[in-house]
């Protein structure tokens, strides 16, 4: 499972950081190409919401097989896209396949870990939001420069792989619990799917639409805080939701959420901010980022071996 949400992460970050060169090779202009990633990142929180629940009534295993297996078949599909509305298309059913895989490694940790090592699989988890979106610049840059745009998508086929292989084996098989599909929480799933892809549409298309000045994000953010409140209201009351907010009135968790929660817009905000400012370097340009990376883990590893102080 680590794999397959560390697969994940990559092609989110991987797809955003070689946007310009998929604009190209596809034929789209900036305006259109600024929808690949935006429809991706909704698609792929809204299926974090439900995929917790979907793997519990269809069993974690099956469900993770499915997954990753539609998740490395878009994958395959998305290069022969052609035009911007069958890429974009594509790219939210991969959103879809690829939300739903960073909830379940955290519901294999916990489920299937022994205590005395469950700590460290939950440290792994935070490798999904350090390590990924790290080594993507890199790979970024391998793949647009040297070998061809199309390996930003084809890079997932062999990790999946791996992955579905690993999960087929090591994962136990529960039963199907479709009982549970007659209390599904259909009306949060709507709502709340629906509010947050709809929020994540307005906070990625703020800056090139001008925010509140402009009336589509105005309305995404008024039809956003609707439906979340409805979904806020409807979950407290639910006999099987999506979500248990009564779980919020423990200290532990909802102090550790709101840690979780800063930690992870800080890191965002860095990593998103980087970028632009190396590209004014002449060193950090894309077609030497992977070489100029690697070289300076080598001089790193190097002067850990060679100074007589380590």
């Amino acid at each position: 499972m680590l794999i397959a949400a560390l697969t994940s992460g990559l092609n989110d970050r991987i797809s955003s950081l070689a946007l310009a060169d998929i604009r190209a090779a596809i034929g789209i202009d900036y305006d259109t190409g600024s929808w690949i990633t935006s429809a991706y990142q909704a698609a792929e929180v809204a299926a974090m919401m439900v995929a917790p629940w979907l793997a519990v009534t269809f069993s974690l295993r099956r469900f993770a097989l499915i997954v990753i297996s539609g998740f490395a078949a878009v994958g395959i599909l998305q290069p022969f896209a052609t035009g911007a509305a069958p890429f974009i298309t594509l790219r939210v059913i991969q959103g879809l396949f690829g939300g739903a895989l960073p909830p379940l490694l955290m519901t294999v940790a916990l489920r299937f870990l022994p205590p005395k090592i469950k700590l460290y699989g939950l440290a792994a988890y935070a490798l999904t939001a350090t390590f990924g979106p790290n080594v993507a610049a890199s790979l970024t840059a391998l793949w647009t420069d040297s070998v061809g745009w199309q390996f930003a998508f084809w890079q997932v086929v062999p990790l999946c792989l791996v992955a579905a292989l690993l999960i087929g084996w090591g994962l136990p098989q529960d039963p199907l619990r479709l009982e549970r599909l007659k209390q599904a929480d259909l009306f949060g799933m709507l709502t709340g799917c629906s509010g947050i892809a709809l929020l994540l549409l307005a906070l990625t298309q703020g800056e090139r639409l001008d925010w509140l000045n402009s009336p589509l994000i105005g309305a995404m953010l008024l039809a956003s805080a609707a439906l979340l409140a409805v979904f806020l209201i409807n979950e407290w009351f639910h006999p099987l939701p999506l979500f248990k907010l009564q779980m919020l009135g423990r200290r532990n968790l909802a102090f550790g959420l709101l840690a979780l929660a800063a930690v992870l817009m800080l890191s965002l905000s860095g990593r998103r901010c980087r970028p632009p400012i190396l590209r004014r370097w002449k060193a950090s340009a894309p077609p030497s980022l992977h070489r100029w990376r690697w070289s300076s883990a080598c001089r790193s590893w190097l002067s850990r071996r060679l100074s007589p102080r380590c």
